[in-house]
């Protein structure tokens, strides 16, 4: 069944002893450990990206132009754009899609429905318009030195007349069959004549008798009044300054724009709008509350390229969910920021975005991860062919012999988890007298060290638990022991884990540094005896 119109808002409040901002993570986390797939319908202008890639490396002798060297017969790849960007980062999130709109009869609208068929989107609602071409952006994409891929020049091809009668009906039947089956809509629009005010007026009716959400990503128009009674609408700060004819101070962005959302929330009868500020984050305003805003974090833009696409797909993911809007446009920020730091558009699935909001809020946690929270980390690092690492110890009074262990470690592969024995577990192991350092001394001290990727803390008095759940591809341990007499060799070997006996430094250990500080004291107290 459709998600529930009326219930589609998370809740906000805190919980236990959490911090707002804290409560506001773990909700978020929660919600993407427990995502549900979400059915999602998307209507609008759908388009062909192809882009045509070589190295530009010299001007032309007879004209002022870089010349393309096109060496790799493969170097022209075709992709869903437009409305079928939402279409396949929304497959990559885990939901079904299914796609509205126009085609040509034509090689373009084939090469269209196979990417999106490719990336797992239902292509029977794309209706077939022989009177127009499939909506076709052809990039060439230059390289200078075999360095980073640049756009250089960008061809059009498309029609912007309207829909004939029979097209727009087509399109209207095509939405009416699949709106029972589907718990969001998204209205993608490219003003290229998909998204007339007819059409968006009837989708917009249609989802509100079935309280359906219906998200819309508007064109830049100056009269939004086609999107009037949609759920949400998520303009960006230009297109918002168009629609409203209000011009923002950039160096008070988030005033400016407060006072836009606020006109369009009113004007168009909206459940909530977000504008989105580039650099600045976003702000979420909802009917009957105040406008928040959420602010981004600092990267390294490379390409903006489906960036608003990757909005709408995550904001409705995040909808679907349960999520409260501004926890919803939180997720959709980390989503985007993750688009941009790309070249082109590419899909990034939901562990890729779990792992990516956990970098971003254990920030002041640093290296340490919960179990559950690192086992979700490590996905995209596997997915990325890196080799996993992983050791465990007390670590109590770290000396010589850890830093170089664990150096040596590191070398194994390419991240290094370290397993850290609580102070419960040290006393079961060491006795009463140990552990020197508490568990939280020794994780600031360990934190500290660049050869460690992630820290966790088990409590077990052997690493198996932690094994079962990290499956590493490596298991290293220090000592002079043959690898059967490492406790957990029999369920290493039945993982198929790597494992790695690493040379121990005769002398060196935390029993002989504190023993030697003991000696000491001792003489100490004898020499001050009288």
């Amino acid at each position: 069944m459709p998600t529930n119109f009326g219930k589609h808002y998370g809740s906000r409040s805190g919980s236990g002893n959490l911090a707002p901002m804290a409560a506001h993570e773990a909700r978020i986390l929660e919600a993407l450990r427990r995502w549900r797939p979400y059915r999602l319908l998307v209507v609008g202008d759908f388009m062909l990206d192809q882009s045509l890639e070589g190295d530009a490396e010299r001007l032309s002798p007879d004209a002022p132009v870089p010349v393309l060297a096109v060496r790799d017969p493969s170097a022209t790849t075709d992709t869903a754009g437009g409305a079928g960007n939402v279409g396949v980062f929304a497959a990559g999130l885990g939901a079904t899609v299914e796609c509205v709109g126009v085609i040509g009869d034509d090689a373009e609208g084939r090469l269209l429905s196979s990417a999106l068929e490719h990336a797992g989107c239902g292509v029977d609602g794309l209706v077939v318009d022989t009177s127009r071409p499939t909506t076709t952006k052809r990039n060439i994409v230059g390289r200078a030195q075999h360095r980073h891929p640049q756009k250089m020049f960008r061809i059009d091809i498309e029609s912007r007349e309207p829909l004939a009668d029979a097209i727009h009906t087509a399109l209207l039947r095509q939405i009416e069959r699949r709106l029972d089956a589907c718990d969001v809509v998204c209205l993608e629009d490219y003003r290229k004549g998909v998204c007339t005010p007819a059409l968006c007026a009837a989708v917009i009716a249609a989802c509100r008798a079935r309280r359906i959400p219906v998200l819309v990503d508007p064109a830049p128009i100056a009269d939004y009044s086609r999107y009037a009674h949609a759920t949400a609408i998520t303009p960006n700060r230009s297109e918002a300054e168009r629609a409203t004819g209000i011009t923002v101070d950039p160096s008070d962005a988030v005033a400016g724009s407060r006072q836009m959302a606020e006109g369009l929330l009113r004007s168009l009868d909206l459940d909530a709008i977000v504008v989105t500020l580039d650099k600045d984050g976003a702000l979420v305003l909802e009917r009957g509350g105040s406008a928040e805003h959420l602010p981004t974090v600092a990267r390294q833009v490379y390409d903006v390229t489906g960036a608003g696409d990757m909005v709408l797909a995550a904001l409705a993911g995040g909808i679907a969910n349960g999520l409260s809007w501004p926890d919803a446009v939180s997720l959709a920020n980390v989503a985007a920021g993750l688009e941009v730091e790309v070249f082109g558009v590419r899909p990034f699935s939901l562990p890729e975005i779990r792992a990516q909001f956990l970098r971003q809020t254990q920030g002041a946690a640093g290296k340490r991860r919960t179990r559950e929270d690192l086992v979700e980390e490590l996905i995209p690092h596997r997915r990325a062919g890196k080799r996993i690492v992983l050791t465990n110890g007390c670590f109590d009074v770290i000396h010589a012999g850890h830093i170089a262990y664990l150096r040596e470690a590191k070398a194994q592969g390419d991240l290094l988890v370290v397993g850290l024995n609580s102070d419960e577990s040290v006393r079961a192991l060491k006795g009463s007298t140990r552990p020197i350092y508490n568990e939280t001394e020794r994780l600031e001290i360990l934190g500290e060290l660049t050869s460690i990727d992630f820290l966790t803390v088990f409590g077990e008095r052997t690493a198996s638990e932690l094994l079962r759940a990290v499956r590493p591809d490596i298991f290293v341990k220090g000592g002079d022991y043959a690898p059967e007499e490492v406790a957990e060799s029999a369920l290493v070997k039945s993982l198929g884990i790597e494992m790695k006996i690493l040379a121990h430094r005769p002398g060196v250990s935390t029993s002989s540094v504190v023993e030697r500080v003991r000696a000491e004291c001792k003489l100490g107290e004898r020499a001050s005896a009288p």
